[in-house]
């Protein structure tokens, strides 16, 4: 699933209803391009936390958690050539209870 099948998913399922515990803001249809800009919304606050926070927590989705990996020594596999590899940041996802069972 890419971004925009996650969008039309979205779409689909506020305008179905069976996202919402109360029916009023999804009775009127929500359109392609709201539901472009709720997934562009929820990404960029997962975003900001991480930078802020260091971990977002959706309870029964998962936790979202920033690594960090060393510096260390590489290989260039086309000439066997030590490279020194920088130090960088990573993410960690790590499932919830519900999404468990859901896979």
């Amino acid at each position: 699933m890419n971004k925009s099948d996650l969008i039309e998913k979205t779409r689909n399922l506020l305008n179905g209803g069976s996202c919402c515990k109360s029916k009023s803001p999804c009775e009127e249809g929500v359109k392609k391009v709201q539901a472009e800009c709720i997934v562009n919304a929820v990404l960029a606050a997962i975003s900001e936390g991480l930078k802020k926070d260091g971990t977002v927590q959706i309870i029964g989705f998962g936790t979202f958690s920033i690594t960090e990996r060393a510096a260390r020594q590489g290989v260039n596999p086309r000439t066997g050539k030590r490279i020194p590899i920088a130090a960088s940041k990573g993410i960690r996802f790590k499932a919830g209870s519900k999404l468990k069972e859901i896979l």
